[in-house]
């Protein structure tokens, strides 16, 4: 880790001191994508925020201006002796300094109003983007965890980092408009002036800089135990956790390393705040001390005649409110390097993130040879040993294989293989004659009906939860009632409160939380909702269910599974031995193949566990 820390540090410096006009162009690109992901979310919010911050850039120079005219106007009707001429004169000008200050608050009223309704829009729109990359993304991503961190670290700030920048980088032109008009201003009363207010804002920016390069770089190297807070969280208050919390007496355990990651990260959140305050402090100092001596100078200049009592109120106004744009124009600067760090993590993840690779072809040459394995090997990344090694294997249609092996001897990993989840990192995997690589995915998928062993409990009303096993009849309440009636799980649904229409979980009001087995027939009938799947993939189907129950479903796959491909994972014998012919795998190889009676008479591995397993019933 320590190690990591330190490449991942000077990484960050080198992205934040870039030393060429290429690196310096290439940092600032993440601002100019951000400005754009705000043209194409809102283009009229984007003209809106250029014209107001344009107005809110010139009123104060203009009302340092009038407030000149109003004391000058003062000094005059008073040394004429109160003339209604001059009188008129300086109300007036007092007049307009009313209508500027009254058109500035609504200039800033406007801002805030865009700024309000442009955050919702665009943090929709990152959000989105961030999850449809994320839709994108072949499975194997989501288990790299480097790259999982860097999205995990995108979606942290997607929210806010993006308007954040794009304001801040129009607070910036803000600044710039009103010291471009304060410098006009000042400059005819004191040029020195001008470049003591420049030059007491550079320490404070220097600062600023770099300890939002020390922010960045430390809740970047941080992710992973965010994450792990995140986890505890998760598992000290969700339900489906709960009943072992509580069972085993873990909540004062998790929630001890809750605290202690805490503890952690608020050390060095707290050391960088002491540091980041102490230095400000210091440098404000100089500010104050800058304003007070330009002070000073501007009242003696007043009191030896050479500017007017109006000139030196101006000249004091403009230098006070420059000193604040230029401090707020710097430390701008300072936190969209900061922006621009977390924005350049953003556009990284969208940009680098892996694409589920893409065949054409939506059909095979020989629909009539079913799936084939061709000595097939894989070994997941980041791991030494092939889950599955030299495996060859045919299953024509209208075929029901079980696949039997101890955990870890490659079973699922060989449906994940099928449904192109992965790539074999030798051999083939074929459908219906033609390679998985060379499919469409979505149409490789069309084909098939599965349930995964670890199912997910989505907490949607009961027809949905069926339906979501073809996504394109979700809402068809006629197939929901098949599929549910195929996987037994109708006789759960229609006692319900509102039928198919009852939620589902407990996340949501009035949520029906169901039993284990109930939960299992529901998933199941997500597999029979692709009336057109013809590889029907079952996990451990009935591993939640009982006996009768796993009769009856084993009865109603076999007349479903007319003409199909029957793929069967199960460590219940009593379901296995109903198959048309059994695979065992052993260490991510195949070692027998057969029917029952004949492995059965074989006396090998597969004899061995059903006899194991039959002993337990007698």
């Amino acid at each position: 880790m320590p190690e990591q820390r330190r490449a991942d540090e000077t990484s960050e410096k080198n992205a934040a001191k870039p030393r060429s006009f290429r690196e310096r162009l290439d940092a600032a690109r993440p601002s100019l994508r951000a400005l754009a992901l705000v043209y194409e979310t809102s283009p009229a919010s984007l003209w809106t925020l250029t014209g107001l911050t344009l107005l809110a850039g010139l009123s104060p120079g203009a009302i340092a201006w009038v407030s000149q005219h109003i004391v000058d106007g003062v000094v005059a009707a008073a040394a004429a002796g109160g003339g209604a001429l001059v009188t008129q004169s300086a109300l007036w000008w007092v007049l307009a300094e009313g209508a500027l200050v009254l058109g500035t608050s609504a200039v800033q009223r406007g801002l805030g109003v865009n700024e309000q309704l442009l955050r919702a829009r665009l943090g929709q729109r990152v959000n989105t983007l961030i999850l449809a990359r994320a839709v994108e993304m072949p499975l194997a991503s989501f288990e790299d965890a480097r790259l999982y961190d860097k999205m995990t670290r995108a979606r942290r700030e997607a929210s806010s980092r993006p308007l954040a920048l794009v304001t801040r980088l129009f607070g910036l032109a803000q600044s710039f408009v009103s010291l471009i008009t304060f410098g006009g201003l000042l400059w005819g009363l004191a040029p020195l002036a001008v470049l003591a207010l420049f030059i007491a804002a550079l320490p404070a920016f220097i600062a600023e800089t770099r300890f939002s390069q020390a922010a960045f770089r430390l809740l970047s190297w941080r992710t992973p135990e965010v994450r792990q807070q995140a986890w505890l969280e998760t598992v000290l208050a969700r339900d489906d956790y709960a009943k072992e919390v509580k069972l085993f007496q873990l909540g004062p355990l998790l929630l001890g390393r809750y605290q202690a990651i805490f503890d952690k990260l608020f050390a060095e959140d707290r050391a960088l705040t002491i540091r980041r305050a102490t230095w400000a402090g210091g440098l404000s100092a100089l500010s104050v001390l800058a304003l007070y001596l330009t002070y000073a100078w501007l009242v003696t200049q007043a009191i030896l005649g050479r500017f007017t009592l109006g000139e030196m109120t101006m000249g004091l106004l403009v230098f006070k409110q420059g000193q604040s744009a230029i401090t707020s124009a710097l430390s701008s600067i300072g936190k969209l390097v900061e922006d621009n760090l977390y924005l350049t993590n953003l556009f990284e993840f969208l940009d680098e993130a892996p694409r589920e690779r893409e065949g054409g072809a939506t059909t095979g040459p020989a629909p009539a040879d079913g799936l084939r394995l061709d000595d097939v090997t894989f070994t997941y990344p980041g791991s030494t040993e092939p889950a599955i090694q030299g495996l060859s294997l045919h299953v024509r249609p209208g075929e029901t294989l079980a696949l039997v092996g101890e955990n870890g001897a490659g079973k699922t990993t060989l449906i994940k293989l099928l449904a192109g989840f992965y790539t074999p990192t030798s051999g083939r995997v074929l459908v219906d004659g033609l390679d998985v690589r060379e499919w469409d995915l979505h149409a490789l998928r069309d084909r098939l009906g599965v349930i995964f062993q670890d199912f997910v409990r989505y907490q949607l009303v009961a027809g949905e939860n069926i339906g979501v096993g073809d996504v394109n009849h979700l809402e068809d309440e006629g197939r929901w009632r098949e599929a549910a009636e195929a996987g037994m799980a109708d006789e759960v649904i229609t006692k319900l409160p509102q039928g198919y229409q009852t939620q589902l979980g407990r996340w949501f009001n009035e949520g029906r939380e169901l039993s284990g087995g109930q939960w299992q027939k529901v998933a199941l009938s997500r597999a029979f909702m692709r009336r057109d799947a013809d590889v029907l993939v079952l996990d451990e189907p009935t591993a939640a269910v009982d006996a009768e129950a796993e009769t009856l479903l084993f009865e109603r796959l076999r007349e479903r599974a007319q003409g199909r491909i029957c793929l069967l994972i199960s460590h219940r014998f009593s379901t296995v031995r109903m198959a048309d012919r059994v695979a065992v795998l052993h260490g991510g190889r195949l070692i027998e193949l057969g029917d029952h009676d004949t492995l059965m008479a074989l006396g090998g591995r597969y004899a061995h566990l059903f006899t194991l397993q039959a002993r337990g019933y007698r």
